[in-house]
């Protein structure tokens, strides 16, 4: 059984373009005058589950690898036309980010305060840009996101592990 969708109807603080330090081919990006950027979490049928302000250009989804055990996260900058981006990848186990990602580059460690220990750019030869995304949200898992200037969202808590689908896209409210 589902469990029950909850909408975040404000982010606290407020974001500088940039948060995770780097500049792309995006570019500075916002809402248009009068909108408000939303992540929208919907169910493989479509139904809205949550529907989280993005306040500024950036977002990240954090979860337990399933080869390792530990924490992952991938970061992303979201494009004026919606799209976002792929830009870093951090983990607490470099493992994760040397097999599991197998990134060209080699991993560093991530700058003071950082929610991981570890970072790393993805593979230039292979960009990953999305308008939405299909991840599974299990339990073991522990997806989440996390918005700068906000609590962290517990995707898996939104569905059971039997049907723990939910795709990710951007949207912008009149």
């Amino acid at each position: 059984m589902r469990k029950p969708a909850v909408a975040i109807a404000a982010v606290l603080g407020t974001l500088a373009i940039g948060a995770f330090g780097f500049v792309t081919a995006f570019g500075p990006v916002g809402a248009a005058e009068g909108g408000e950027r939303m992540i929208v979490v919907s169910d493989q049928d479509g139904d809205v589950l949550a529907s989280l302000p993005l306040d500024g250009d950036s977002f990240s989804v954090s979860y337990r690898n399933s080869i390792y055990q530990t924490m992952a996260e991938e970061r992303y900058v979201v494009a004026a036309d919606g799209k976002y981006e792929l830009v870093e990848i951090a983990a607490d186990q470099l493992a994760v980010i040397e097999e599991y990602y197998a990134v060209p580059d080699a991993p560093r460690p991530s700058p003071a305060g950082d929610r991981r220990a570890y970072v790393v750019e993805p593979d230039p030869l292979h960009p990953a840009v999305f308008e939405a995304l299909s991840i599974a949200a299990t339990d073991l898992g522990e997806r989440t996101i996390h918005i700068p200037g906000s609590s962290p969202y517990a995707l898996w808590q939104l569905v059971d592990d039997d049907d723990p689908y939910l795709i990710l896209e951007i949207e912008e409210t009149p």
